[in-house]
C-alpha cells in the first residue's frame, strides 16, 4: 500500500507573523552555532533539522585541539557538505599569536577544511598592526574573516567608543562580520550587565559609530537577549553564541513563532488599525 506523501512546507498555511526570514545564502539574518564538543552523531543530527537555520558553526575555543584522530576532519567536511561555514574559536587563534605562529596556524586551518578564521583579543591584548595583519593573512588565504571586539573578562572595561571604533577599522580592513562579545553566559560581559540586559545609551554609540546592523554578530546565548535584537532590528539580526539544541527556538523567535515575539506583531497589528 502507497502512502500518500505530503508536503510539510506550513507556509503554505500560515504566514509567518514577523515576516519571511532571508533566504541562504545570505549576509544578513546569520546565525552563528557555538560547539562546545559535539560528537558526529549529533552534529548530524543538528544539521538534518536545522541545516537551512545556520550559516556558521564555531568550534569554542581551542577545542580543534582536542579531537580524537581523524574525528576533526570529519567533522568539519560534514558541516561544509551542508554549505555551512565552520571555524575554530578566536581564543585558538589568540594561542597562535602569543606562541607567534600565525602563518602555521593558518595553514594547519586551511589545510585541515576551515572555511573561517576568527580574530580576537578577549584575552590577549593585540597591537593594531598585529591584529591587521592576522585579518590580511587568513582573507588572503581564502577564510571568511570574523573578528571579536570586547574583553571576556566581567564587565565593560573597555569604553563602548573603543569598540565601535575597533570594529570600524576591522571592517575596512578586510572583515566580513565583526562579533560583539558575549561569551556562552551573557552575563556582565561586552555590552551585557549583570542581567544579561543590553544599555541603551551603549548600544545607541555603537550604532552611531557602524550604522549598519548587519555588520554586526550580537553574541546573544540567552532568550532575554535574542528577543531583544529581534524587537530592535528585526527577524534579520545576526546573532551568534546559539546553543546547537537551540537553534529552532531562535528561529521560531526570529519570525514570530514564540509568544515572546508574537506578541510583538499582534501588537503592531493593533496599532495599525
Amino acid at each position: 500500500m502507497s502512502e500518500t506523501m505530503h508536503s510539510t512546507n506550513w507556509r503554505e498555511v500560515i504566514t509567518f507573523p514577523l515576516g519571511a526570514r532571508t533566504a541562504k545564502p545570505r549576509s544578513k539574518g546569520l546565525t552563528m552555532v557555538i560547539d562546545k564538543g559535539m560528537g558526529l552523531g549529533e552534529t548530524r543530527d543538528l544539521l538534518q533539522i536545522n541545516y537551512q537555520h545556520i550559516d556558521f558553526i564555531k568550534l569554542g575555543f581551542g577545542t580543534s585541539a582536542l579531537y580524537a584522530e581523524g574525528t576533526l576532519e570529519e567533522k568539519i567536511h560534514l558541516v561544509q557538505s551542508y554549505g555551512i561555514d565552520i571555524y575554530p574559536g578566536g581564543t585558538f587563534l589568540e594561542v597562535a599569536l602569543w606562541q607567534n605562529k600565525l602563518p602555521e596556524y593558518l595553514g594547519k586551518c586551511k589545510a585541515l577544511g576551515f572555511t573561517a578564521i576568527e580574530v580576537s583579543d578577549g584575552t590577549i591584548t593585540l597591537s593594531e598592526e598585529v591584529r591587521e595583519r592576522a585579518i590580511t593573512m587568513a582573507a588572503e588565504k581564502g577564510f571568511r574573516v570574523l573578528t571579536e571586539v570586547g574583553k571576556k573578562n566581567d564587565g565593560l572595561d573597555v569604553p563602548v567608543q573603543a569598540l565601535a571604533e575597533q570594529a570600524v577599522c576591522d571592517l575596512q580592513t578586510g572583515a566580513y562580520k565583526v562579533i560583539l562579545e558575549g561569551r556562552e553566559c551573557g552575563l556582565n560581559v561586552g555590552l551585557y550587565d549583570a542581567g544579561g540586559h543590553m544599555a541603551d545609551d551603549d548600544l545607541q554609540v555603537l550604532m552611531d559609530y557602524i550604522g549598519n546592523p548587519a555588520s554586526i554578530i550580537w553574541e546573544a546565548p540567552l532568550k532575554i537577549q535574542q528577543q531583544d535584537l529581534v524587537a530592535r532590528f528585526g527577524p534579520d539580526v545576526n546573532l551568534g553564541n546559539i546553543p546547537p539544541r537551540e537553534v529552532l527556538a531562535v528561529e521560531a523567535l526570529r519570525v514570530g513563532l514564540r509568544a515572546d515575539t508574537l506578541q510583538l506583531a499582534i501588537n503592531e497589528a493593533t496599532v495599525a488599525k
